[in-house]
C-alpha cells in the first residue's frame, strides 16, 4: 500500500524556529529515503493542517500523521483528530492513521541527561548537591501534558546526584520559572541549571533567555546556566521511527482483525499451542 507520513509541527512567529523544523524533517527524510514524508503545521507557519492532509492524501493509499509534539495536550488530543475526521469527508478516499506523539520516555531522558552534564562542564563541574535543577516545559491546561514534565523530572532525579529537580512551566500552568529559583535559593541551591523541554527555537526560547538575565541581575550570587532546546539529537529521530512503525504495525493487525470478522473467522481457533507460550515477537508492537 502507498503510504504517506505527515509530520506535524507546532509552527512558530519566531521564523527561525519553523525553518529548524524544516531542516530537521530533511534530515528525518534522508534518514528513510524510503519513506514519503511531508510537513505540515498546526498553526504560524505554512503549510497549515488542512492542506497538509490534503497534499498527502493526493499520494493514495494511507496517511500516517506523527506529531512532532512532546507531550499530549490539546493539539494531539482534540485539534490534530478533528482536522483527520475533516479529511476523511474529502475526496479522495484516504486511511488516515495517527500515530502516538513523542511523550515522556528513556530516550527523552537520555537528551536531558546529556544536556545536564553539558551545562554542568559549563560551571565548572560544581558540586550537585548544591546545583538546582529546574526542568522548563512549555505548560498546559492538560494535566497530562504537564504530568509528563513532572515524570521525567522525576526520572532525572532518579539518576542524578541533585538534590533539586523541579518542573516548572513558562506559561499557563504553575510553578513559573521565578518562583522555581526562588524555592531553589531558599533551599541552599548556590547553582541552578535550567533544562528547557523544547523541541525548536521559537518565541518561548527567547522569554527564557531574557528571564534567566534577569535573574541573574536579581541574584548575582547564583550561578545559572541554561541548556539547550531538544531539536536534532538523535533520540528524536529514533522516536519518529518508533511511532511510524507502530503505527504501520498497528494498523495492519486492524486490518487482519477487519478480515476475520467479516469472514466471521475466530483466528484464535487456528493457532497452535504446540509450542512455548511465550511471544518476544508479539510483544514488540504495543
Amino acid at each position: 500500500m502507498n503510504t504517506t507520513i505527515l509530520l506535524v509541527g507546532h509552527g512558530s512567529r519566531f521564523k527561525a524556529g519553523n525553518r529548524e523544523i524544516e531542516k530537521f524533517t530533511q534530515i528525518w527524510r534522508t534518514r528513510n529515503p524510503v519513506w514519503q514524508i511531508e510537513l505540515c503545521f498546526i498553526e504560524f507557519a505554512p503549510v497549515l493542517l488542512d492542506a497538509g492532509l490534503d497534499k498527502a492524501a493526493k499520494n493514495g493509499g494511507r496517511v500516517i500523521v506523527v506529531p512532532l509534539i512532546l507531550n499530549a495536550a490539546g493539539h494531539v488530543k482534540m485539534e490534530i483528530p478533528h482536522h483527520m475526521d475533516k479529511a476523511r469527508q474529502r475526496p479522495p478516499e484516504i486511511d488516515f492513521i495517527s500515530a502516538r506523539h513523542l511523550g515522556a520516555n528513556d530516550k527523552m531522558l537520555a537528551i536531558l541527561k546529556r544536556n545536564l552534564r553539558k551545562v554542568m562542564l559549563e560551571m565548572d563541574m560544581p558540586d550537585p548537591t548544591t546545583t538546582g535543577i529546574i526542568l522548563l516545559g512549555r505548560g498546559s491546561s492538560d494535566r497530562d501534558a504537564n504530568g509528563e514534565n513532572a515524570k521525567l523530572a522525576r526520572y532525572l532525579f532518579e539518576e542524578s546526584q541533585h538534590e533539586l529537580v523541579d518542573p516548572a512551566f513558562t506559561g499557563i500552568s504553575f510553578p513559573r520559572l521565578e518562583t522555581a529559583v526562588q524555592r531553589q535559593i531558599k533551599l541552599g541551591m548556590m547553582q541552578i541549571s535550567v533544562l528547557p523541554y523544547y523541541l525548536f527555537s521559537g518565541t518561548l526560547m527567547e522569554r527564557i533567555k531574557q528571564q534567566l538575565a534577569r535573574l541573574q541581575n536579581q541574584y548575582p550570587q547564583i550561578s545559572f546556566a541554561l541548556a539547550d532546546n531538544f531539536g536534532f539529537e538523535d533520540e528524536i529521530y529514533q522516536l519518529l521511527d518508533e511511532r511510524v512503525l507502530e503505527a504501520m504495525a498497528n494498523d495492519y493487525n486492524n486490518d487482519t482483525e477487519a478480515h476475520y470478522q467479516q469472514h466471521g473467522e475466530n483466528y484464535q481457533h487456528h493457532h497452535h499451542h504446540d509450542h512455548d507460550h511465550n511471544h518476544p515477537q508479539e510483544e514488540a508492537v504495543t
